[in-house]
């Protein structure tokens, strides 16, 4: 069993257990995070907390994390909104919150349950058992447009158009602040943290390459929605880059403030709308779109100008 210790700081005083650890970037999801505290272990202060308690700054948690159990990815009927799909690939939306393959935290109700499902098994087998089908990721609390492979010809065929950077992908995002610029670029080499490992950062010593294409869409009083086009798909790209400048993401706790400033919202507001390829089998160029989540939208018609 793996134990690890934070300590509150002042931003992450008034919030309650679970949702002050899953700003924590613990790789646990928050149900699966609230299903530790009701098995006693979190501790904080070396007591079990009441379900209600509100931290306060210098309050010690312990978390205690059972060994993993070997993962198995099952088929379940999940409902996807597929995009687009063929004898060779698909092209799904995803919904906020579901992440993409098995991991621990997360053994079952994602995207690779409910391709197993839909495919019926048949899928590519190259990302191996935990991640048949899959090609690229996007993570749990990012909306949007992602591909499935069916076979091994087709996942060999987008692997290679993302290795090349020939993949058109362009996100739309809210993020702190309003930039003064109407266009920039952030380049800067993205590896794991030096000292935080859950966490990615700009590293020049051990990270790889990485460029981000930003313009202006809208600015509000105290946010600015935004397009990002990736020349490259590191892990936590747009997230880590737009902090960079000193413009997080709205509800990002990991890169952003901790604790965030709209009520109910879970986690960054990253939506993938645009992704397009190579056909694997026909060679035509093909170019999808993934309206934006209603909650997105919503928050476009109420920020304050």
């Amino acid at each position: 069993m793996e134990q690890r210790e934070y300590i509150v700081e002042a931003e992450g005083a008034g919030q309650r257990i679970d949702r002050f650890l899953s700003g924590e970037d613990t790789g646990l999801s928050r149900s699966a995070l609230q299903g530790l505290v009701a098995e006693g272990l979190v501790l904080c202060n070396g007591k079990a907390p009441a379900k209600s308690l509100k931290l306060k700054a210098g309050d010690i948690i312990l978390l205690e994390i059972p060994d993993a159990k070997p993962i198995e990815a099952v088929p379940q009927e999940i409902p996807l909104d597929i995009i687009y799909e063929d004898a060779h690939l698909l092209v799904v939306n995803k919904p906020k919150g579901m992440v993409v393959h098995p991991a621990p935290g997360n053994p079952d109700g994602t995207l690779v349950n409910a391709l197993l499902w839909h495919c019926k098994g048949s899928l590519s087998g190259i990302g191996g058992e935990i991640r048949p089908g899959i090609v690229h990721r996007i993570d749990m609390d990012t909306t949007g447009v992602i591909i499935a492979c069916k076979n091994d010809m087709a996942h060999n065929s987008i692997a290679a158009q993302l290795k090349e950077h020939s993949i058109t992908r362009r996100y739309q995002a809210i993020v702190h602040g309003v930039l003064k610029d109407d266009a920039g670029t952030v380049e800067g080499p993205i590896g794991r943290h030096p000292t935080d490992r859950k966490k990615m950062s700009i590293n020049y010593n051990n990270g790889k390459s990485a460029v981000t294409h930003y313009k202006v869409l809208k600015r509000f009083r105290q946010y600015t929605h935004v397009e990002c086009r990736l020349e490259t798909g590191r892990t936590h790209q747009i997230r880590v880059h737009m902090a960079s400048i000193g413009h997080p993401l709205l509800g990002d706790l990991v890169y952003g403030p901790g604790k965030c400033p709209i009520p109910g919202l879970q986690g960054q507001t990253l939506h993938a709308g645009v992704l397009g390829f190579i056909h694997p089998r026909t060679g035509e160029y093909m170019e999808f779109t993934a309206p934006l989540p209603e909650y997105f939208a919503k928050l476009l018609n109420t920020l304050p100008e």
